[in-house]
C-alpha cells in the first residue's frame, strides 16, 4: 500500500520591490512629519524662552530705574526751602572725582560733549541722545542722611579742614556733607573724619580743598550751609548715571565710585534703547501739569543745569525702554516702527511720540517689547 503523501509546505516569499518602496515612502513621510513637529516645537520653545527672558530683563530694568528715581532729590530738596542755599545748580566738587574730564563708556562719547566738568547738582537730569549708542542718559542725585538732609548754617569761621555749626547732631565720622552758598557757583562734597559738639573735622577719601572756590573761603562765611547726605559705607548716597551701551546693555555709573570702580556696571541686558521725558508742575500746586522733551528749547540738559526754577518744576519722569529678544528668527516678526510715548503731549498739546525705526534686513527678525512707566519724584512733590 502506497504511503500517504505529505502536503508540501508553502513557499516563503519576501517583500516585492514595490512594497518595499511604498514602506520606505511611508516611513520617510512619518519621519519628515515628526522632524517638522520637533523643529517647529523647538523654534517656538526658543522664541518663548527668549521672550520670557526679555520680559524679565525689562521688568528688572524698570524696577532698578523706578527705585532710584523715586529717591531723587532726597537730602537735597530741603536746601531750596524756604530760602535757596545754593545747592541746586551748583558745580559739584568731590575729591579728585568731580569735576571730571571724561566719563567711562557708555557716557564717554556724547554725554555733556566738551563740558563734562560742568556737571551740576540736580535731582534728575536727562541728556537727550547722549549715551554712546544714541539713547538718553539719566542723571540721578540724592542721599539718605540720618539727619534728614536738613541744611545747617555755619555759626563761626572755620578753616580748610573744619566747619563750625550750632550742633553736629546726627552727623558721624565717614558721613558725606555738601558745603554750599547761595550765589556761589561751586559746592563741595566733603567727608567727615571727626566731630565735636559744634565742629566737623573734614578729611578722608572724599575730602577736597575746592577747585574754583576753596573750602577755606566757604568755611569763613556764616552764609554758608552744610547739607548732610549720608554715608557711602551704607550705600545711601547716590550720584549716578544710567545709559544704554554696547550689546544692548543698560549700564549704571557711580559718579562717586563708592565701590572703588571707575567703570560703568552692567545692570540689565536686552535693552536696545532708553528714552525719557520730564513731567512738570508749572504752577507750583504739587500736581503734574504737562510733559517736556529733554531735547526741546529750554529743557536740554545744559539749560536745565543752569536754571534752578526749571529743576524745581520737574516732579516726574516718564521712561521708555525698548527691549529686544536675544534670538534671531527666520521670519519677520516685528513691525517696521515702534512708537514711544504715544499718548503724551507737551504744554502746547503737541504730541511727544517718538518713533523707533527697525531695519527690515535685521532688526525685524527679533522680537521687541516697549516698557513704559512714570515715576513721581516724591521729594520734589513735597516742596512748597
Amino acid at each position: 500500500m502506497r504511503a500517504a503523501s505529505r502536503s508540501a509546505p508553502p513557499l516563503q516569499r519576501g517583500l516585492s520591490l514595490v512594497e518595499l518602496l511604498v514602506a520606505m515612502v511611508i516611513g520617510l513621510v512619518v519621519t519628515l512629519a515628526v522632524t517638522n513637529i520637533v523643529t517647529v516645537g523647538e523654534t517656538q520653545k526658543r522664541a518663548t524662552t527668549s521672550t520670557n527672558d526679555m520680559d524679565q530683563a525689562g521688568a528688572y530694568a524698570a524696577y532698578v530705574l523706578d527705585r532710584t528715581l523715586r529717591s531723587a532729590g532726597s537730602s537735597l530738596a530741603q536746601s531750596v526751602q524756604p530760602t535757596d542755599r545754593g545747592v541746586f545748580g551748583c558745580k559739584l566738587n568731590a575729591a579728585s572725582l568731580l569735576p571730571a574730564a571724561a566719563f567711562p563708556a557708555p557716557f564717554k562719547k556724547n554725554f555733556l560733549p566738551g563740558a563734562t566738568a560742568n556737571l551740576r547738582v540736580a535731582p534728575v537730569l536727562i541728556g537727550k541722545s547722549q549715551s554712546d549708542t544714541g539713547s538718553d542718559v539719566l542723571v540721578v542725585m540724592g542721599g539718605d542722611a540720618v539727619a534728614g538732609g536738613v541744611p545747617r548754617g555755619l555759626t563761626d569761621p572755620g578753616s580748610a579742614t573744619t566747619l563750625a555749626m550750632d550742633n553736629t547732631v546726627g552727623v558721624t565720622a565717614g558721613d558725606l556733607v555738601l558745603v554750599s552758598q547761595n550765589g556761589t557757583a561751586d559746592c563741595l562734597l566733603e567727608q567727615v573724619s571727626g566731630t565735636t559738639a559744634k565742629v566737623l573735622t573734614l578729611g578722608g577719601t572724599y575730602y577736597t580743598a575746592g577747585k574754583t572756590t576753596s573750602l577755606e573761603t566757604l568755611a569763613a562765611s556764616t552764609s554758608t550751609y552744610v547739607t548732610p547726605l549720608g554715608n557711602p559705607a551704607n550705600n545711601n548716597v547716590q550720584f549716578q548715571l544710567f545709559g544704554v551701551g554696547d550689546n544692548r546693555t543698560l549700564f549704571g555709573y557711580d559718579l562717586l565710585q563708592g565701590a572703588g570702580t571707575s567703570t560703568a556696571q552692567a545692570l540689565a541686558d536686552g535693552v536696545a534703547e532708553m528714552h525719557a521725558l520730564y513731567g512738570l508742575d508749572t504752577n507750583g500746586d504739587g500736581i503734574l501739569d504737562t510733559w517736556a522733551d529733554p531735547g526741546a528749547a529750554g529743557y536740554d540738559i545744559a539749560t536745565v543745569m543752569a536754571n534752578t526754577a526749571t529743576m524745581r518744576q520737574i516732579v516726574a519722569v516718564r521712561v521708555a525702554l525698548v527691549m529686544r529678544s536675544a534670538s534671531k528668527e527666520k521670519d519677520t516678526v516685528s513691525p517696521a516702527t515702534l512708537t514711544l510715548f504715544a499718548d503724551v503731549v507737551d504744554a502746547s498739546k503737541k504730541s511727544l511720540a517718538q518713533p523707533v525705526t527697525l531695519s527690515a534686513a535685521d532688526d525685524q527678525h527679533y522680537r521687541y517689547r516697549v516698557v513704559e512707566f512714570t515715576v513721581p519724584l516724591r521729594n520734589m512733590l513735597l516742596l512748597p
